[in-house]
This record gives C-alpha cells, structure tokens and sequence, in this order.
C-alpha cells in the first residue's frame, strides 16, 4: 500500500460506491441513463469561430440593459435584436445599442414587444448566431432550448432552470444540435474568486477538503416592485417554495476550485434544512396594507437555508442562502485545503507555515494589507490581461470580464469556461434542496448530468 498514490487510490474507491447511490436517479432523464448516438458530448466542446458574433436579446429590465452594453461596446459584435414584454424598454435599448455602434455597427436592431411569445417569431425572422437570456426564471429553460433548436448558442441568468426535467432537457437539446449553453454565473470572474483558483490549481493549500458558499442578500426591498420588476415575480417563488433557491453565486467558484464536473470529483448527494418563514410575512405585515396581495401570500420558504453537498471524494460543501435577515451581503467564499484556507467577505488567507511579511503561523489569517504580496503573486492572469477593460461594467467588474470571455470564445472557436454540465449541476441544489428540506433532510442524490463523461473532462485552464 505504501507505493499506491494515497488520493488516486481514494479517488477509485470512492467514485466506485459515488456511483452505485448516483445511478438510480439517472432514470430521470428522458432518454435515460445512455446518451443517444446522435447525441455530442459538451463537456470540452469548442464550437465553429464567429467571426462577428450577432446577438439578440431576451429580456432588457433589471440584468439585461448591463449585458447588452458590454457586448455591444465589443469589437465583431452585432446586436441584431431586442425583445421585452414592453415596448418602452424594447426601443430603448434597441436604440442604446445603435447609439453604441456610431453608425458602423447594431444599425438596424430588430425590436419585438408586447407579447409573451414574441421571442419566438424573432428567433425565426432574425436567426441570431446567440441568444442571451435575461428574464424570470421560468423562462430560462424554455427559452434556451427553443433558441439552440433554432441554431442559436444560448447564454442565461442564473439558474439555468428550476427543475430536474427542464435540466435533463437543456442538456439533451445542447447536445443534439451541437450548440452551447452556458449559465453566465458572474461571480467566478470575480478578483477574489479567480485568484483563489490559481492558488488552488498551484497546491497553495494542498489538497482541497471542504468548502463554504453563500449568497447572503437582504432583498425584502423588491417587493415594492409589483407591476414590473424582481419582485414582482420573485416574491411568489418565496412564498411557494422551501430549500436554496439561488445557490450558484457562492457554490460557482468553489466547485470550479474542486475541479466538480471536470476530470477529478463530482457532485454525489445532498442533505437540506429550512429555518421557519418569518421575515416575509413580518416585512408585508408592517409595510403594507392588510389586503394587500402581498399579505395574502402564504410565505412557505424559510428566510435561511443550509444545504450539505458530499461529493465522490466525500469532500463536503456548506451552502446556505437567505434574502430575507437584515444583515451585511456576504457570499462567504471559503476552501478549507490541508495545507491552509482561503476564506471572503472579508478576503483572507491562512497557510501552514505562515506566509512571508504577514504571518508567522496558520493561527493568523492574513488581511487588507497583509494580502498585497499574495494579490502580487497569485492575481489570476485572465484577471491581470481583462481588469481595465471590464472596469464598470457591473458588480465591480466581474461581469464585464464574463461577457468579454464569452465573446472571446465564440470568435476564437475556444470551449468556454463553463459547460452546460456546470450550469445544471450547480442549479440542481435548488429542486434536491427543496424535496430535501419536505423529506426531513432525507439525502437527495445529484444526476449525472454528463453520463460519466466528467472523468475525461478537462479541469477549466488558468486563462492568460
């Protein structure tokens, strides 16, 4: 045994049991556990370059103005379409991007309001190379298989859907035509979140062993956005449903420095518990009226959830997530490695043996301006190459750099930094969260999205 890789041998055995409690859930594909003949694996799928990548977008009310700015300011981008609900946000933005192309380019941007399938007929009238996906999240799912069928990359909000289903049925659409679908989670192009990948991928910290996520977000605020606007459908998903329901901000990047999904571990199982529904109901109790639609609501969701995930290698993911606690916003970015931690909010770091100029030992963490030589050191380099440019694009930059890979990507025929695999993954916390939280906490296993495929994954590069 003493000449056997200590983690090689764990990981056979471990994947081997991971395997015997994941399989049964396999079933609820609708194509079952085997991936159809005609069907392309996407885990490292690159895609035919775009020379000019022409753009329509889904959905310009609170997200989508930002994503259609950046793109739009790109080099070889076209915007060629704007569909909303409504006709004043439609031609408003139709009309900034034309604005942003000076005449050279987003010259004649093709607008479609005033009816809830009006997405349809513009997929069929313009035929964008990709579609970019920005509105409530029953619409997500839908959406993007509609927009790949018609030949289109699709690109969404976070979650990529609400349901397992709707999940089997994304990645069964992307892989019959052959077209991407990414989640656009944000967060992994933080600054924060980026560098901790590098040190990761470096051993910084060893062999990663545990991780923390959140998405900590007071947002009771929202509904005073009745008619239009987040919380004029977000509201009811509070009221209605009990487990995490917006896990990919904070669960994002620590699976990415696990390498979840790709080559090395995978998502194996989950366990889920609510606390009571109180801030909801105390919030409309005190700020409105008491026939108010919002004091007719039954508030089922509890204001704090905390999910476990065990993974293949039985590493082990809290993720918890609350909008509703009057508290700080934190998504408490945390991997516990054997060799040190990487914690945020605030950005911290401890590593056995201290580090130099900061800490003697790991009972100190190192903070603020202690962390100026590892931000020397470690910066991510995609980070290094893309900050200035991305640089008020949104959320202190990381969306920016998300559109700007994006594009980067489809023009250079590169696999993008995060799979349709990925994005189902990380949204499956919410429906086995929920269906957890209404067992008792009874396990939930997590469906192989890939079929097997994640061993020969490649582990997302460290992007110069």
């Amino acid at each position: 045994m003493k000449n056997i890789n200590r983690r090689n041998f764990l990981r056979k055995t471990s994947l081997a049991g991971a395997a015997i409690s994941v399989s049964p859930i396999l079933a609820n594909s609708p194509l079952g556990a085997e991936r159809p003949l005609s069907h392309s694996y996407m885990g490292d799928f690159a895609a035919p370059k775009l020379e000019t990548v022409r753009a329509a977008f889904i959905g310009v009310g609170a997200r989508g103005p930002g994503h259609l700015k950046f793109f739009a300011e790109l080099p070889g981008t076209e915007v060629v379409a704007v569909c909303d609900l409504y006709e004043d946000l439609a031609k408003k933005w139709g009309a900034e991007a034309e604005k942003i192309g000076g005449g050279k380019r987003h010259k004649k941007v093709a607008l479609y309001y005033g009816d809830e399938n009006k997405w349809k007929t513009m997929l069929d009238e313009v035929k964008p190379d990709v579609v970019f996906v920005v509105t409530n999240w029953k619409n997500h799912a839908p959406m993007c298989i509609e927009a790949m069928k018609k030949g289109a990359h699709a690109f969404c909000e976070v979650p990529i859907a609400l349901t397992l289903k709707e999940m089997w049925d994304i990645v069964d659409t992307s892989e019959a035509t052959g077209k991407h679908c990414m989640m656009m989670e944000n967060v992994n192009y933080a600054r924060e979140e980026l560098m901790y990948l590098n040190m990761c991928r470096l051993g910084v910290i060893g062999e990663p062993l545990h991780a923390e996520a959140a998405y900590v977000h007071e947002l009771r605020g929202q509904m005073e956005e009745q008619e239009r606007g987040t919380g004029s459908w977000r509201t009811h998903h509070y009221a209605n449903r009990n487990g995490n329901l917006y896990p990919t901000h904070g669960l994002g990047p620590v699976a990415q420095y696990m390498n979840l999904a790709r080559t090395e571990d995978n998502f194996a199982s989950l366990v889920s518990f609510s606390t009571p529904a109180v801030g909801r109901k105390l919030y409309a109790e005190k700020n409105y009226a008491a026939d108010h639609k919002w004091n007719k609501l039954d508030y089922k969701g509890g204001d704090m959830n905390t999910t476990i995930i065990k993974t293949a290698l039985g590493r082990t993911i809290m993720v918890q997530w609350d909008e509703t606690s009057p508290r700080p916003y934190t998504r408490h970015n945390l991997i516990q490695g054997s060799k040190g931690i990487l914690a945020g909010f605030p950005t911290r770091v401890a590593l056995e043996g201290g580090i130099d100029g900061a800490t003697k030992n790991h009972h100190q963490w190192a903070e603020g301006e202690q962390l100026a030589s590892l931000y020397e050191k470690y910066d991510h380099p995609l980070y290094k190459r893309l900050n200035e440019a991305a640089k008020g694009s949104g959320h202190g930059g990381m969306d920016g750099l998300m559109m700007y890979r994006i594009v980067e990507c489809l023009q250079n025929g590169l696999p993008l930094d995060q799979n349709v695999y990925e994005g189902c993954y990380w949204s499956a916390v919410s429906p086995l969260s929920e269906a957890s939280v209404a067992q008792g906490g009874m396990p939930q296993a997590f469906p192989d999205f890939t079929r097997g495929k994640w061993k020969e994954t490649a582990p997302l590069q460290i992007i110069s």
